[in-house]
């Protein structure tokens, strides 16, 4: 099976290609430049490289990169700078999330190919009746006002939930809420709610961005936990 992995020069990104690779499958990784990957990773004869920013490829370019793959996974985010924060593209998670899914219909796969989304757990699951306080409410309020990336990553997991919803053949879809995410050099236990069981603006928990990148090879590439989350939003936190 291979995965096409965007985002893969990324902090998690690059930990995803690392787990995919261990267990033997194939990866395309899209990447602004190849000197971001380790030259160990570089060399591995199951990896293709992709230099080019996934918004500068053109429809038939993504729909060829997207052929033959069983899964596509987006490990984009906005860079935690003031260029990265308040810089274009302003809907880069989104704008990427549209395209691939159009490039995914494109390909013509004989079976539904797997998007997993990476996202955030400040982001609400409004297909299920998440509570959140009338205090974070407000805060989530300015912060979609204020930073981009909150709303790029609303609008991201919106349109999977509306747009493609769980009616469309050529797609499945699921959307990974990790919380506050921490460097950690292996994996550990891990938990997954479909909800998030505290509040992510005044009781955060901690994920590592290498679980994270562990749950999201397993959803690429085991049966078992694809069909348990599916269509989900789920939340992991460390254990």
């Amino acid at each position: 099976m291979t995965t096409l992995v965007v985002g893969a020069n990324g902090a998690t990104g690059r930990l995803l290609v690392a787990e995919l690779l261990q267990r033997g499958h194939g990866v395309r990784a899209v990447v602004r430049s190849s000197k971001s990957l380790p030259a160990e990773m570089r060399d591995n004869p199951q990896l293709t490289v992709i230099e080019a920013s996934v918004l500068d490829l053109t429809d038939g370019e993504l729909a060829r990169h997207v052929r033959g793959c069983g899964a596509v996974v987006s490990c984009l985010g906005h860079n935690l700078t003031f260029q990265g924060l308040f810089g274009p593209p302003w809907r880069l998670v989104t704008a990427a999330t549209r395209r691939l899914c159009t490039a995914i219909k494109a390909s013509e796969s004989d079976e539904p190919v797997r998007f997993v989304l990476m996202n955030t757990t400040g982001v609400r699951n409004r297909d299920l009746d998440e509570r959140i306080s009338f205090s974070q409410k407000i805060v989530t309020g300015l912060l979609r006002l204020l930073l981009p990336p909150h709303a790029d990553n609303e609008a991201a997991a919106n349109y999977l939930r509306k747009q493609i919803r769980s009616s469309d053949a050529a797609i499945d879809w699921a959307v990974v809420r990790p919380d506050g995410l921490i460097d950690e050099d292996r994996v550990t236990e891990y938990e997954l709610h479909a909800s998030p069981i505290r509040s992510a603006i005044f009781d955060p928990g901690k994920t590592s961005r290498i679980n994270v990148a562990h749950f999201m090879a397993e959803l690429a590439t085991d049966e078992m936990a694809w069909n348990t989350w599916k269509g989900r939003m789920p939340v992991i936190y460390n254990r």
